[in-house]
Order: C-alpha cells, then sequence, then structure tokens
C-alpha cells in the first residue's frame, strides 16, 4: 500500500496480488479469470457445477424479506458498487444476452481516496481488501447479497419482479 499525493488531494494504492486474489476466489468455491489494470483488478467468477443460481437477490422485492434479514453486503443497482467496500459487482451475460445465473463480474479498485473506509471504519489495506473479498463471495454462495434500487445489476436468486407475471 502506498499513499499518493495529486495536488491537494492524498490517494491510496493498493497492491493487490492477483495471484492471492485467484486462490480466495477458488478456495470459496468459484473459477476465476483475472485481469489486472493500472487502477483495478477485474475477476470474471463462475461457481461451475452449482445448480442453484448466485444468491444475489432484489433486496427491495417484499417477498426476499427472509433474505435481507439476513445479507451483510449490498449493492447499489444502479452502479454496482458493493457498498462500504472497494469493490463493484456487474452481471455476466452469455452470447444470447441472458444473465447468467452462476457468474458475476467483480472489480476491485486499486486506488482510493485516503480517507476511504470500510464497514466498522476500518482504514483499508490489502489484508482487509482479502478478507472483504472472502466474505463477499461466501456470501453470494451462502447467506445472500442485496440489490438495492436502479436497474443495471439483475437479481439472480429469491423473487424477481420480471418473471413474477410468466409463472
Amino acid at each position: 500500500m502506498q499513499v499518493l499525493q495529486a495536488g491537494g488531494r492524498q490517494f491510496i494504492e493498493l497492491e493487490l496480488d492477483p495471484e492471492l486474489v485467484s486462490k480466495i476466489a477458488q478456495r470459496t468455491g468459484f473459477a476465476c479469470e483475472l485481469t489486472d489494470g493500472k487502477r483495478g483488478l477485474v475477476a470474471e467468477l463462475r461457481a461451475e457445477g452449482r445448480q442453484a443460481p448466485l444468491l444475489l437477490f432484489d433486496a427491495a422485492e417484499p417477498s426476499n424479506l427472509g433474505w435481507f434479514s439476513r445479507c451483510q453486503f449490498y449493492v447499489d443497482g444502479l452502479t454496482g458498487a458493493v457498498l462500504q467496500t472497494p469493490m463493484y459487482l456487474a452481471n455476466l451475460k452469455d452470447s444470447g444476452g441472458r444473465t447468467i445465473s452462476n457468474a458475476v463480474r467483480l472489480q476491485i479498485s486499486k486506488e482510493l481516496p485516503a480517507h476511504f473506509r470500510v464497514a466498522g471504519r476500518q482504514q483499508v489495506s490489502e489484508q482487509v481488501v482479502y478478507a472483504v473479498l472472502a466474505n463477499l463471495l461466501t456470501a453470494l454462495l451462502e447467506t445472500g447479497v442485496g440489490i438495492c434500487g436502479g436497474s443495471v445489476v439483475k437479481p439472480l436468486a429469491g423473487r424477481i419482479k420480471d418473471l413474477a407475471g410468466r409463472n
């Protein structure tokens, strides 16, 4: 981790290890394809062999209240930002444009404002990001991640409004 000065602003530059990110993904049950960029690390994550969809659900849907009450992470449905983390989540689509139910794209930002804090007001570091990543991936498989508002990130589990009328 380095602290950078740009004019009157300070930034934290994280030095994330792509190999360690890949190992964390594999340990939690995901196949991982990484792209390491200058300002972020992008991982395409697939829960291969999983029959059920990833537990990414619409937090505003009343029938998903059971999921909402036990989830640890929330995603801004308009931007894909995983709240109080340096991560962004997006759906993956197949060649026909349909959302893949057992896969997501996750971007981890490497450059953050010096005042950035994760949940619990903890200062960000590489070790903190690795721990948050492991918890987020586990939540996608076991406890659920809620989508709050917006229409960019689509839910994969629970009651989905678009499909509710087709039964």
